[in-house]
């Protein structure tokens, strides 16, 4: 089981789990700390996590400003890709496109999402979903992070 799951289950299990995961994830990649994630999924697949809305967040509108929404989803994606990896191929992003379709006046659930097949396919481009929803279910921002997955060298 890939070490970013593992620590979901362990983690997640326990009370305020989540949190715990949540800050562990953050301080491996710091700069996904500004926004503050929450996890609440992570399995292969598919992971979200939510940005409350806040001033830290926000925008010259009060609204939460698209690219912490933007990190938000990179976050959710990388959590999503370290738990679906073979463990014999590795990752990395090679870029987002991304459309803001609304305003983000609320908390944001930024969720990722690929499909099993994509994981053992022959082409290294492996587009992952992604979207940031209002708690209404809105969507304020949807697009695709396109990942290069090659084998892992052995050494």
């Amino acid at each position: 089981m890939p070490a970013v799951l593992d620590l979901w289950k362990k983690a997640s299990a326990l009370p305020l789990g989540d949190r715990v995961f949540s800050i562990a994830f953050s301080r491996k990649a710091p700069y996904f700390a500004s926004i503050r994630p929450r996890f609440t999924v992570v399995e292969p697949n598919r992971a979200e996590l939510v940005i409350r809305k806040r001033r830290r967040v926000h925008n010259h509108l009060g609204t939460v400003h698209a690219i912490a929404v933007c990190n938000g989803l990179e976050a959710a994606m990388g959590a999503l890709a370290e738990s679906s990896v073979p463990r014999e191929r590795r990752w990395i992003p090679k870029g987002m496109e991304v459309a803001y379709t609304a305003k983000a006046d609320s908390d944001i659930t930024c969720i990722a999402e690929t499909d099993p097949a994509q994981w053992t396919s022959d082409d290294p481009e492996l587009p992952v979903r992604v979207r940031g929803v209002r708690i209404d279910g809105t969507v304020v921002v949807e697009g695709v992070i396109r990942l290069h997955v090659t084998e892992r060298p052995t050494t």
